[in-house]
């Protein structure tokens, strides 16, 4: 049961403090791993190597979701995969897709049984509360997934207002580099 704190910044003039310090205000003990990398792609070599490293019931902390990932569905994927590990994912910024969360989504799940003596209305009631379920089950996924996907959003738009930038500087003759 260890826990691990991830701090990831694209390049290397951004600085992990803000990061590091907000971890480890919550998970005082957590092991520190940092990176210098996109968070567009999971394929990071930090993020790799701590992977490989997470067994059952180890816990990795991140500030945000978009420290996780920038592409939603790469991210989503990864969530996907530790979960089923066993290993615990806290998010402090989005705690509402910790896997704690969504682990007791899955528990708290209803169990409604209704035993009329006639086989035919209690399949009935019994299929729809196994839909329910599924459809409960499915709309955590989908929170899951809207915070990944608005990550993805935020470099996108990044990206974008920088580009837009940069064109109306060129417009305006500004030197560009």
């Amino acid at each position: 049961m260890t826990v691990y704190g991830y701090a990831r910044v694209s390049t290397k003039k951004q600085h992990f403090d803000r990061q590091i310090t907000n971890i480890l205000s919550a998970y005082p003990k957590a092991i520190m791993k940092t990176e210098h990398f996109t968070g567009t792609t999971t394929a990071r070599p930090q993020w790799e190597q701590l992977k490989k490293m997470l067994r059952e019931d180890d816990t990795v902390v991140f500030d945000s979701v978009s420290r996780m990932s920038r592409n939603a569905e790469e991210g989503f994927a990864d969530y996907a995969m530790l979960f089923k590990m066993g290993v615990n994912l806290v998010f402090p910024k989005e705690p509402h897709i910790d896997t704690e969360v969504y682990k007791q989504s899955m528990v708290k799940t209803l169990n409604i049984e209704v035993n009329t003596g006639v086989e035919a209305v209690d399949e009935y009631f019994a299929g729809n509360m196994e839909l329910v379920n599924r459809l409960l089950m499915k709309l955590a996924q989908q929170q899951i997934r809207l915070a990944f996907e608005q990550a993805e959003k935020e470099v996108t738009d990044l990206h974008q207002r920088i580009s837009e930038g940069m064109r109306e500087s060129k417009a305006k003759g500004t030197q560009i580099g």
